[in-house]
């Protein structure tokens, strides 16, 4: 297999998925933070999205941290295929959660003027958390680009 810029045990590689972590992260403090967001239905799955988002990334850097301190290669066809399967998973939800959020966000702000109207609604914090909700996901979508591009090298 082919070493790429990015790949599992790689340096790079923990960058990416130290990336993934700290922008669900932020992404669910946001959107725990703000007031009310329990009652719409997308927060609720962003929140569950980028919860497994963040222990997939969490553990898979464990991973990479190990590899890099035993100096062994995480480069073998059956754990690249779980690792392609996984982002691809978890690529998906966060695109959806997004996306769906995004629509609510916007159904709020824009359309029905309610961030203009009811000042208690944290509109600032649901937009922030929605952007790192797409930042999350354009690092997952690369870290799978990646591992697929590695399992094809084979």
């Amino acid at each position: 297999m082919k070493k790429i810029f990015g790949g599992p045990g790689t340096v790079c590689g923990l960058l990416l998925r130290i990336g993934q972590c700290a922008s669900s992260a932020a992404s669910i403090g946001f959107m725990v933070s703000s007031t009310d967001f329990s009652g719409r239905t997308a927060f609720c799955y962003l929140i569950a999205s980028m919860g497994l988002q963040l222990l997939w990334s969490f553990a898979l850097a464990c991973l990479d941290v190990y590899a890099l301190r035993t100096k062994k290669d995480l480069q073998n066809p059956i754990l690249v295929s779980l690792f392609v399967v996984g982002d691809w998973v978890t690529a998906m939800l966060s695109l959806a959660a997004a996306c769906s959020s995004a629509g609510v966000v916007v159904l709020y702000a824009k359309d029905l003027k309610y961030c203009d109207i009811h000042a208690q609604l944290s509109c600032l914090r649901y937009e922030l958390a929605v952007a790192l909700s797409f930042v999350t996901w354009v690092q997952i979508a690369l870290s799978s680009h990646v591992t697929f591009w590695i399992l094809a090298s084979v």
